[in-house]
């Protein structure tokens, strides 16, 4: 076979360090509008990001040229500095060094949009902890 092709669906999920809530609702959907331009920067598909004041999940699809660590690595570092840009209240901010980052199969596609679609809801009855 000459060519390669894969299909890596990610639901990635990073936090602010010591998950200090940090993401106000006024920030939030311009963020993640951010984040979702940075990864399709990388040439990933970006389907769904959201989360609340202490955490992001994203739902996303990566090209097999591109290591899961490094597309994390690169759109925490750009999306912490554009934060930084916005105000001077979030000069001191900055992502947790982890994240955590899962293999979805097509099936349970989306039962993840509609996850991440409703986190503040789903945050209302449960912690990021007990997630």
């Amino acid at each position: 076979m000459a060519h390669s092709i894969s299909r890596i669906l990610l639901h990635v999920i990073f936090s602010t360090k010591n998950r200090e809530p940090w993401l106000d609702p006024a920030i939030r959907p311009r963020l993640h509008s951010y984040l979702a331009g940075a990864i399709r920067a990388l040439n990933a598909k970006a389907y769904r990001v959201g989360g609340v004041a202490e955490h992001v999940h994203v739902a996303c699809q990566i090209p097999r040229t591109i290591q899961v660590s490094k597309l994390l690595e690169s759109i925490k570092a750009s999306s912490s500095k554009w934060l930084k840009q916005q105000s001077p209240i979030y000069n001191g901010f900055t992502w947790q060094s982890g994240y955590g980052a899962f293999s979805i199969g097509p099936s349970q596609f989306n039962t993840l949009l509609a996850y991440i679609e409703n986190q503040e809801e789903h945050h209302r009855f449960r912690t990021f902890e007990e997630e």
